[in-house]
C-alpha cells in the first residue's frame, strides 16, 4: 500500500522565494518597479492586506495622518462621503463616517514572518543573525564586488560554492569555527533538506524555516535572486544562486550551533509548543483594514477629482496659428511637465509633445572609452542593435589621487603625504564653493555631442556579439513612423523639431539611475535622441514616411538635445548642420528654453529648504546648478516625488491646468489612431513604467524601513550594487526617505483620451497589462475625445463619473504661487 507523502518540494520553494523577494537590480540598472509585485495578481487592498500580515509591512498611513488632511480640507469630506455610501450604502453612511472620524483602533498585532526562527532566541538564547549575517554579508560583498576592492575574490571563475569550497580546501584559516560544517562543504554539496532536517527536524517547517531565514536580510537575498536571473546585469559576471547562498547561510548557521551546544543539541522542532501559522494562510478582513481602505480611497479622489474636473471645466483656447515656430518632443517623465508649461507660456506658437525617453529607438550604447554595452531602452526590452561613439573629442577626466596605486603600502603613503594634503583642502573648500569635479555623474558625459554615432547600418559593420551595428533604412522609417504617428505629429511639422532627451547630474548619490531615465534603463537620453533625429533627416526615410502618409518638409530639420533635470541646463546636439534660416530661428529658441530653464529652476526651488524662493529665476538657477554638485547635499533633485497621474491624449486637453509637475504626460492623438493600435504599445510601455514609478514611490513612502532604503546618511555603497546600514547590514531596496518625504502616496490615475469600447478593447489584448487595471494597482480613466465626458473603469467596466468638485481657482501668473510655499498645490486653472 502506498502512502501520499507530499514531502518537501526544494526547487518548488525557491521558486516561491523568489516570487516574493524584492526584485530590485545592481544600482547601475536601477529602474522603479511595483515594490509589491508577488501580490500583483491580487486586487490591490487584498494584497497590501496580505503583504502586511504575512512580511509586517506597512502599507497605509496612520490614522491620525488621514484624519488630520481631513481637518486641513486635503481630503474632501464630500469625497469621503462618496467613497463611504458606494462601499456601504446610504443607510449605514453616518455610521461609518463616525468610525472614520473617531473611533480608535488598536495597531496590528506581529507579522508572520520569522515567527518560527526567533524560537532560536526564544528557546536556545541565541542570536543567529548576529553569529552569521555578519561573515555571510561581508563574504557575498567580496564575491560579488565590481571594482570597490582593491583585492579581489581569490576564485571567480566557478560557482559561488564551489569557489568557497576551493578556498576552503587550500587555506591555512576557515570560514568555519567547527569541524561538521566543514566536512558537510568539503564532501560534496549537501541537499537543503539534508541540511534543514539537522536545524528544523520536521519537514513540513522546511518552507517556513526558509522564508524566515531569506527575509531576515531581503536586501542580499533578492540581489542573489535578480542576479541568478539576469547574470548580465553585472558587468563582472559571477555565477550565484538562491540555492547556494540557502546552502551556505544553513551550514553557517550548523557551525554557530556547533560552537555554542556542542554537536549534541536539538534540532527547533523539538523545543515548539505549537507550530507556526501557515505564512499565506487566508485571513478575514477586519474592521480596521476597511477604514484605511475608505480613507485611502478618499484620499486619493479628493486630488483625483479636482484633476477630472480640470479637465471639463478646462475651457482656454488659443487661437491656431498657421506656422509654429518650433516643436519639441520629451520624455513623459513628470519633471518635463513643468519645462512643457514654461516654452508654451513663452512662446505660445510652440508646440510640445510626450513620448518614453527612448524615443522609440531601442539599442545598445557604446561610448568609445566604455569596455561594455549599455542598454538604452526600456528593460523589458531586449535591443539587437548597436550603436558605437566613435571619434569622441573630451578625454574622460580623472581625480589624480583617486587611483589604485593608493592603496599600496610605498605608494599610499607617499601620496597621502602630498595629494592628501591638497585632497582635504578641496574637500574643506567644496563645502562653501561647491565645484563640478570628475567624480560627478553627469548625464553631458555620457555621450560626447561631437562624436560620430554608428546610426546607420552598411555592409562594412560586422555584426558584433550577435548585435547588428546600426539600423538599416527601412528599420529607421518604421521606428520614426512609429513614434510621430503615436504622438499624433504626422503634418503641419515646423521648421525645427527638437527631440529632447533627459538626464541627471549628481555626486555621492548611489542611487544615480533612478534619477536619469527609466525608459533608458535608468541611463541618460542622449544617444536616443540624437538617434531619432538623424533617422528623421535623412533622405531615403523621409521618402519612405511620406508614402505612409507623413510627408515632412524639406526645410524641417530635427534636432537633439538633452535636458540636465538637477541642474536644469540643455545641450544641443549637431546644430552645426542646421540651413542658414533654421540656425537663427534656433538661436531664438534657445533663448526660450535658457528662460524656461530659469523659470523651471525656481518653480523646483520651492521645495528645497536652502534656496529662497522669493528671488529672481536667474539668482535661483545659479543656486540650484551650485545645489548638484554639492558632496553634502542629500536632495540634488526630488526625481518623480509627487508624482500621480499619466495623462495620454492630445496636450489641449491639459493645457489649461497647473498640475503641480505630477502628471507624466504621454501625447496621443485618437484621431490618428481610431482602433487604438498605437494606443496599446503606449500603454503597453506607460503601464508597467509609469505604475512602477508610482508604486515605489508609494510604498516607498508608507514604509520606508522595510519597503524603503531609509535615510541617504549612513549608507555604505556595497561592492557598487547595492547600499547598505554600516559595513554589516542587509541591503536596502527602494528609496532612501531624501527621495520620498514630500510624496504624497497616491495610486496613479492613468487618463486617456478615447471612446471608452476602445480603451477597453486595447488593455484586454494583454493580459499583464489588464491585470495592472483590473485589480486597481492603477485606477482609470476614459475621457471621451469629443464631449470630454468621463467614465472611471470599475469592475471590469467603464462607468460614468461626474466630478464633484465645481470651481477651480484660475491664477494667471504661477510665479506668486511659487513663492508662496512647498507644499503640493491643489489643481489650478491657468488663466
Amino acid at each position: 500500500m502506498e502512502t501520499n507523502h507530499s514531502g518537501f518540494d526544494e526547487h518548488r520553494v525557491i521558486h516561491s522565494l523568489k516570487h516574493y523577494l524584492p526584485a530590485q537590480a545592481p544600482l547601475k540598472d536601477f529602474v522603479h518597479h511595483n515594490t509589491l509585485h508577488s501580490f500583483q495578481d491580487r486586487p490591490f487592498f487584498d494584497a497590501i492586506r496580505s503583504a502586511s500580515q504575512v512580511f509586517g509591512y506597512k502599507v497605509s498611513l496612520a490614522l491620525n495622518e488621514y484624519r488630520a488632511m481631513y481637518s486641513s480640507g486635503q481630503i474632501s469630506p464630500v469625497v469621503l462621503k462618496k467613497v463611504i455610501f458606494g462601499h456601504k450604502g446610504e443607510a449605514r453612511l453616518e455610521n461609518w463616517l463616525e468610525k472614520l472620524l473617531q473611533k480608535p483602533y488598536p495597531t496590528t498585532g506581529t507579522p508572520r514572518i520569522g515567527t518560527l526562527r526567533s524560537t532560536w532566541k526564544k528557546q536556545y538564547h541565541i542570536d543567529l543573525d548576529s553569529l552569521v549575517h555578519p561573515l555571510l554579508f561581508r563574504i557575498l560583498c567580496s564575491y560579488l564586488d565590481q571594482g570597490i576592492a582593491i583585492w579581489g575574490f581569490p576564485v571567480t571563475n566557478t560557482t559561488f560554492l564551489d569557489a568557497l569550497r576551493e578556498m576552503e580546501r587550500h587555506s591555512l584559516t576557515s570560514f568555519f569555527r567547527t569541524r561538521r560544517a566543514r566536512n558537510l562543504l568539503l564532501n560534496g554539496t549537501p541537499s537543503i533538506s539534508e541540511l534543514l532536517d539537522l536545524l528544523v527536524g520536521d519537514e513540513t517547517l522546511y518552507e517556513t524555516y526558509l522564508f524566515d531565514g531569506q527575509f531576515a536580510h531581503q536586501g542580499w537575498s533578492g540581489m542573489v535572486s535578480a542576479i541568478e536571473d539576469g547574470p548580465q546585469t553585472l558587468l563582472d559576471r559571477r555565477q550565484l544562486s538562491l540555492h547556494d547562498l540557502i546552502t551556505f547561510e544553513l551550514l553557517l548557521e550548523i557551525d554557530a550551533l556547533d560552537a555554542h551546544f556542542g554537536t549534541q543539541w536539538q534540532p527547533l522542532s523539538q523545543t515548539l509548543s505549537h507550530k507556526p501559522t501557515d505564512l499565506f494562510a487566508n485571513t478575514p478582513v477586519t474592521e480596521r483594514d476597511e477604514v484605511l481602505m475608505m480613507w485611502q480611497e478618499a484620499f486619493e479622489w479628493s486630488y483625483y477629482d479636482q484633476v477630472l474636473a480640470g479637465i471639463q471645466q478646462n475651457k482656454l483656447t488659443r487661437k491656431q496659428t498657421i506656422g509654429k515656430s518650433f516643436q519639441a518632443l520629451f520624455c513623459i517623465d513628470d519633471r518635463e511637465e513643468s519645462m512643457r508649461r514654461y516654452l508654451e507660456q513663452l512662446d505660445p506658437r510652440c508646440e510640445t509633445f510626450g513620448t518614453p525617453g527612448f524615443f522609440g529607438v531601442e539599442f545598445f550604447f557604446q561610448p568609445e572609452t566604455g569596455k561594455f554595452y549599455e542598454k538604452v531602452c526600456p528593460a523589458p526590452v531586449t535591443p539587437k542593435y548597436l550603436v558605437k561613439e566613435q571619434g569622441r573629442t573630451t578625454k574622460k577626466q580623472k581625480d589624480v589621487h583617486f587611483n589604485k596605486h593608493a592603496h599600496s603600502f610605498y605608494s599610499g603613503w607617499l601620496i597621502s603625504q602630498t595629494l592628501g594634503f591638497w585632497s582635504a583642502l578641496r574637500l574643506f573648500l567644496n563645502i562653501f564653493r561647491p565645484t563640478m569635479s570628475p567624480s560627478m555623474a553627469s548625464s553631458f558625459r555620457h555621450m560626447d555631442g561631437a562624436a560620430r554615432l554608428t546610426i546607420e547600418h552598411t555592409h562594412q559593420h560586422a555584426p558584433e556579439n550577435d548585435l547588428q551595428v546600426g539600423f538599416t533604412v527601412p528599420e529607421m522609417a518604421d521606428r520614426v513612423e512609429g513614434v510621430l504617428k503615436s504622438i499624433g505629429l504626422v503634418k503641419n511639422f515646423a521648421s525645427l523639431v527638437y527631440v529632447v532627451g533627459h538626464g541627471s547630474s549628481t555626486i555621492n548619490n548611489p542611487h544615480y539611475a533612478a534619477y536619469d531615465c527609466g525608459a533608458c534603463s535608468g541611463r541618460s537620453g542622449s544617444a536616443n535622441a540624437r538617434v531619432l533625429c538623424y533617422m528623421a533627416n535623412h533622405p531615403q526615410v523621409r521618402v519612405l514616411l511620406h508614402e505612409r502618409g507623413i510627408d515632412i518638409p524639406d526645410d524641417t530639420q530635427f534636432v537633439g538635445a538633452l535636458h540636465d533635470t538637477t541642474r536644469d541646463e540643455i545641450a544641443f546636439f549637431d546644430d552645426q548642420a542646421l540651413q542658414v534660416g533654421n540656425r537663427e530661428f534656433h538661436q531664438l529658441n534657445r533663448q526660450t528654453f535658457a528662460e524656461a530653464l530659469d523659470l523651471n529652476a525656481k518653480e523646483r526651488s520651492r521645495r528645497f529648504e536652502s534656496i529662497d524662493s522669493s528671488l529672481t529665476p536667474e539668482q535661483i538657477h545659479d543656486k540650484v546648478k551650485i545645489r548638484s554638485v554639492s558632496l553634502f547635499e542629500p536632495r540634488p533633485e526630488l526625481n518623480h516625488a509627487t508624482n500621480a497621474l499619466c495623462i495620454v491624449g492630445r496636450r489641449a486637453m491639459t493645457k489649461g491646468l497647473f498640475l503641480d509637475r505630477r502628471a507624466l504626460m504621454n501625447s496621443y492623438n485618437y484621431a490618428i489612431d481610431p482602433d487604438g493600435h498605437y494606443l496599446l504599445n503606449i500603454l503597453k510601455a506607460a503601464t508597467p513604467v509609469c505604475g512602477g514609478i508610482n508604486l515605489e514611490y508609494f510604498f516607498s513612502r508608507m514604509d520606508n524601513q522595510k519597503l524603503g532604503a531609509g535615510t541617504k546618511l549612513p549608507h555604505n555603497v556595497m561592492g557598487l550594487i547595492g547600499v547598505a546600514n554600516g559595513i554589516d547590514g542587509d541591503l536596502r531596496p527602494g528609496l532612501p526617505s531624501q527621495m520620498i518625504e514630500v510624496h504624497d502616496p497616491l495610486r496613479l490615475l492613468m487618463i486617456v483620451e478615447h471612446y471608452p469600447d476602445v480603451v477597453l478593447a486595447t488593455i484586454q489584448k494583454i493580459p499583464a497589462v489588464y491585470e495592472w487595471y483590473s485589480n486597481n494597482w492603477i485606477n482609470l480613466v476614459a475621457v471621451h475625445p469629443e464631449t470630454r465626458a468621463l467614465y472611471v473603469f470599475k469592475a471590469g467596466d467603464f462607468v460614468d463619473y461626474h466630478p464633484l468638485t465645481d470651481h477651480l481657482d484660475a491664477v494667471a501668473d504661477v510665479e506668486p504661487l511659487v513663492e508662496s510655499n512647498g507644499e503640493n498645490f491643489p489643481v489650478f486653472i491657468l488663466s
